[in-house]
């Protein structure tokens, strides 16, 4: 029985340490191998000949179509926003315009009522100071009677943005003062006002009547 047992290990050993089996098993491998690169190249072949297909002449017109609608939308909107900041430089010019209408509206009036208030003024300052007592009641009265007038005239006129200029000692401005004459003045200044022959107004900011003065000029 042993014996029998070993011969056949023996045999087995032999049939599984065959050099034509080993040499079968590569043989087979490449078969297979093969056998199996067919179907990946058709693989290949359906994945490029998987390619879009071209457009039809009525997928063509839709997409030019829907190039030229794009474009037109742009352009409207571009035009629509010109349209929109046109009407609002517009409307804040109005705005101005009108509440340059309301604030210099009266500029007219304003220099007709100067004159009065300039009279008043030289009434006032003509007037004697000693002259203005008790014992002469009526010229007192009356002196009274134009500084009140006067004095009310101003709040009137500050009231509504007019007020004066008399700009004496100060550097002088082409803009809200008019130079009648020049002279050198000890102690002052080069290009300083001097003296002052008319009181100016401005109104809201906008010089309304410069200041007639005279400049004092460099030695």
């Amino acid at each position: 029985m042993a014996s029998w047992c070993v011969r056949a290990v023996r045999q087995s050993y032999t049939i599984v340490a065959s050099p034509s089996l080993v040499r079968a098993t590569p043989r087979l491998l490449c078969t297979a191998a093969h056998q199996k690169s067919p179907g990946s190249g058709s693989g290949s072949e359906e994945d490029s000949g998987a390619q879009k297909p071209e457009q039809s002449p009525a997928e063509k017109a839709l997409t030019e179509e829907k190039a030229q609608l794009e474009e037109q939308v742009k352009e409207l909107t571009d035009k629509y926003k010109r349209a929109l900041a046109d009407t609002e430089n517009l409307r804040r010019r109005s705005q101005k315009m009108v509440e340059d209408a309301k604030q210099f509206g009266i500029q007219g009036f304003c220099k007709d009522l100067l004159e009065v208030a300039d009279i008043l003024e030289k009434a006032t300052e003509c007037v004697p100071k000693e002259e203005v007592t008790s014992q002469n009641p009526h010229l007192k009265n009356l002196y009274d009677g134009l500084v009140m007038t006067e004095v009310q005239m101003q709040k009137v006129f500050t009231k509504h943005g007019l007020v004066k200029l008399n700009p004496e000692g100060q550097k002088f401005d082409p803009y809200e003062h008019e130079a009648l004459f020049q002279a050198p003045v000890p102690g002052k200044e080069p290009g300083t006002v001097a003296a002052v022959t008319k009181i100016g107004y401005k109104l809201h900011g906008r010089t309304l009547r410069p200041a007639l003065v005279g400049v004092v000029q460099a030695p």
